[in-house]
């Protein structure tokens, strides 16, 4: 496997494509009550070339984050809810279409759709937001400090320190929590989003299989088969994936071949900076 950190930056380094106009510009079309306009914009994202072959939905979402970020500079990504629509491939690249439906001067409501050759693996409606000042509050239970070096956890797909003191590959009934601590190498302020919901799309079936005495996070493919279908995240405050952070997981359903997770992302201090759902299908082999 090649170097999976620079494979990554790469993959975040959006290319717009030519046959769009040129960068900061969009290509316009009228509505046909000739008064409401959309823009439309179309960036080309490499693939990861991971072992097994696939797409991990973690590259999917942290690109469609860049590319909001590339149609909206103005604004930052306050929220976006995807809808897995068909495995990809990670021998191809991705093509995400960007298209405003709204861009005031607070908010802007934009749909990302990305495509692989013929096929549409993801959509997502992603809303932006500029920065506001304004009085804050937060009721969250406190966090425990970062684990220290002997808690080191190889996590394959995570090219960056990660610490945890729970094992998801372990097959003992376990409540269905996870905490993972992770940082990244020194990034510019532009990737902190997009790395983060890189990371928030790997773990939450893993934490809903706890509970099922048997079966950890490493039999996909052999005692069962998972997949992300929708994957929503908050962005709430500004933060730096290369300072600590901890990814607070929980998974409250297993029901009808499907699993639901939510989690939490808390810097070191035990500010709340962002929050994150999932459904995945969750077959068991017989």
């Amino acid at each position: 496997m090649p170097d999976l950190w620079s494979e990554l930056l790469t993959c975040l380094d959006l290319r717009q494509r030519p046959t769009s106009p040129a960068s900061g510009a969009a290509k316009t079309r009228p509505a046909t009550d000739g008064r409401r306009r959309e823009t439309l914009t179309v960036y080309e994202g490499p693939s990861q070339r991971l072992d097994h072959g696939w797409l991990y939905g973690g590259q999917l979402l942290a690109q469609i984050v860049r590319a909001a970020m590339s149609a909206c500079p103005a604004k930052a990504v306050k929220s976006l809810h995807v809808v897995f629509a068909h495995e990809g491939k990670g021998d191809s690249p991705v093509f995400y279409i960007v298209q405003r439906q709204h861009e005031g001067r607070s908010f802007a409501a934009l749909t990302v759709t990305a495509r692989q050759k013929r096929d549409v693996v993801a959509t997502a409606v992603v809303s932006m937001h500029a920065h506001e000042d304004g009085p804050e509050h937060q009721t969250v239970p406190g966090i425990p400090p970062v684990p220290g070096p002997r808690h080191r956890t190889d996590v394959p797909i995570l090219p960056w320190e990660t610490r945890s003191t729970t094992d998801l590959d372990s097959t003992d009934a376990h409540p269905p929590d996870y905490e993972l601590w992770m940082r990244t190498p020194r990034v510019p302020e532009d990737l902190h989003a997009a790395l983060t919901a890189y990371a928030t799309d790997l773990s939450p079936i893993g934490t809903a299989l706890r509970p099922l005495e048997g079966f950890g996070q490493s039999g996909n493919g052999t005692a069962f088969t998972s997949a992300t279908i929708t994957h929503s995240i908050w962005f709430h405050r500004a933060f730096r994936t290369d300072e600590w952070l901890l990814l607070r997981h929980h998974s409250p359903l297993v029901a009808h071949g499907r699993c639901f997770g939510k989690g939490d992302v808390f810097d070191r201090d035990g500010t709340l900076v962002a929050s994150f759902a999932q459904e995945g299908l969750l077959r068991f082999r017989p």
